[in-house]
């Protein structure tokens, strides 16, 4: 096994090129536990140091967030209220431990149905950036998650950056996560919304849930069923038809009938939510 920590990114297109099954290492937190007691085969490839992977930047656009940004630098990050449900989602990834070391880039690389941050970015429109052999692409992040730890990377390519673009005036958002206990636990159900308003109606909403499919789902026939809406009309806003998209399944951590009750209130709750906070 051997291990190369470049500090910019062609030093490490290139390592990624050149060393035959080399890894790609981020926080290392879903990393290290999925090999269980092996030894990491090839070279592992620390992208950590990598400044153009830091930081979140505002931009003409919207936002840039570095696949190197770890969950403690969104939870802290000043940013506005339509990252709510991001910024939550943040607070309930693992312990602080994990928060301090885990990534954003390396959650979504990791393709659980059970990432927590991935409703939230879909709530958020957002891209995923990748850089490789034919240089700087760009996908929407429900195309660049393909199923179960399957993503669209291709050979040579890594994520360098989260894009999520500029919101509507006054968009609101809100996060909701069932789990088996409050803290440190693998997502049953969660669901992330995002909302704007105009004169007293509710404009536009992107709700996505996660841990109900084999990849997060946004909700179609519920985000145009809530537009024209009364803000001041807070329940009932989730019917069994705009659930129709998602294929729970049974396992130790719930049926996926339960998980279709769940998302129901999940969903009525996170709306709520983003509504009050816009």
């Amino acid at each position: 096994m051997g291990h190369f920590a470049p500090h910019n990114l062609g030093d490490a297109l290139s390592a990624l090129a050149s060393q035959d099954g080399a890894r790609i290492l981020a926080g290392g937190t879903d990393f290290f536990p999925s090999l269980g007691e092996a030894v990491p085969p090839g070279t592992i490839i620390d992208i950590s140091r990598v400044a153009e992977l830091c930081g979140i930047t505002a931009t003409a656009a919207g936002w840039r967030i570095g696949a190197a940004v770890r969950w403690s630098d969104i939870a802290k990050a000043p940013l506005p209220p339509c990252f709510d449900a991001l910024k939550a989602a943040a607070g309930a990834v693992g312990s602080v431990q994990i928060q301090n070391a885990g990534t954003l880039a390396g959650n979504l690389c990791n393709a659980s149905p059970a990432a927590d941050g991935v409703p939230p970015l879909l709530a958020l429109g957002a891209e995923v950036e990748l850089a490789g052999p034919l240089g700087l692409r760009r996908l929407a992040l429900g195309d660049f998650l393909l199923g179960v730890r399957k993503t669209a990377l291709g050979a040579g390519e890594l994520v360098t950056a989260v894009h999520v673009p500029a919101q509507p005036d006054g968009s609101g958002s809100a996060f909701c996560k069932l789990g088996s206990r409050r803290f440190m636990v693998i997502s049953i159900v969660m669901v992330a919304a995002n909302v704007w308003v105009l004169d007293g109606r509710i404009a536009g909403a992107r709700v996505a849930v996660g841990a109900a499919s084999p990849v997060a789902r946004r909700l179609p026939g519920l985000e145009a069923a809530l537009i024209g809406r009364p803000v001041d009309d807070m329940g009932g806003f989730t019917q069994p038809g705009h659930l129709s998209g998602l294929a729970p399944i049974d396992d130790v951590r719930g049926t996926a009938g339960y998980r279709l009750e769940a998302v129901a209130e999940l969903c009525d709750r996170a709306i709520a939510g983003a509504l009050i906070h816009g």
